[in-house]
């Protein structure tokens, strides 16, 4: 009997382990527990999560001297899956500020996604972090306009339309808009700020975005 029990035990957790490790992401999601638990992150930081163009800057701290910054960016993340990862990559660090970049994907990932959807994903993912973190600021930075996503802009005008109405009635929490400021007077994506697959930034891309963020760090 108690090897019975035993089997179904390992089964039972087996099983669970599996379950999880099909998740999408969660392996970067484990290097970051992993990276917590050797080398604990300051507490009252700044956390940047979600998605590529976040987890590519990796040297944003050197963009933000004086600021103490957690970047959590994974992936090609959709805000579905920062809302998986919440208890992961947003709850434990206790931070002052969370700056979110997350959207884009949701938009790219299927016809059916609609502004709508992406701004109710986000309404979820804000009282998600209210919730638990009543005063925490939040800022949001706009959906960017990316040469390989031309099609997808005037759904990504207005989820940040949608998104940016939102948060100007919410106390603590502001919208960093990026977007206009990487148009050219064509009104076209600037492709110098980017990369060759044209969707993610270079250099260029991520001095607006420093510009623009800058002036929403909490001190």
């Amino acid at each position: 009997m108690k090897y019975l029990k035993y089997l179904l035990l390992l089964i039972a957790a087996t099983f669970y382990i599996n379950a999880h490790a099909q998740l999408p992401f969660y392996d970067e999601i484990q290097n970051f527990k992993t990276q917590d638990s050797i080398s604990p992150p300051p507490k009252n930081a700044i956390l940047f999560v979600g998605s590529s163009s976040f987890r590519k800057w990796v040297d944003v701290k050197d963009y933000f001297p004086g600021y103490k910054i957690i970047n959590r960016g994974f992936g090609g993340s959709a805000l579905p899956d920062v809302i998986r990862y919440a208890n992961d990559i947003i709850f434990p660090y206790q931070s002052k500020q969370i700056v979110i970049y997350c959207g884009e994907n949701d938009l790219a990932s299927s016809d059916t996604i609609t502004a709508q959807i992406v701004f109710n994903r986000f309404k979820e993912l804000f009282y998600l972090i209210r919730k638990r973190l009543p005063q925490v600021n939040i800022v949001y930075v706009s959906i960017k306009p990316s040469p390989s996503r031309e099609k997808l802009m005037p759904e990504t005008v207005e989820a940040n339309f949608l998104i940016k109405k939102f948060l100007a009635s919410k106390k603590q929490s502001s919208f960093a808009d990026i977007y206009y400021k990487m148009l050219g007077p064509d009104g076209k994506p600037i492709k110098e700020i980017f990369t060759e697959d044209n969707l993610h930034m270079n250099a260029k891309g991520y001095a607006i975005w420093q510009k623009v963020i800058r002036t929403f760090l909490l001190k």
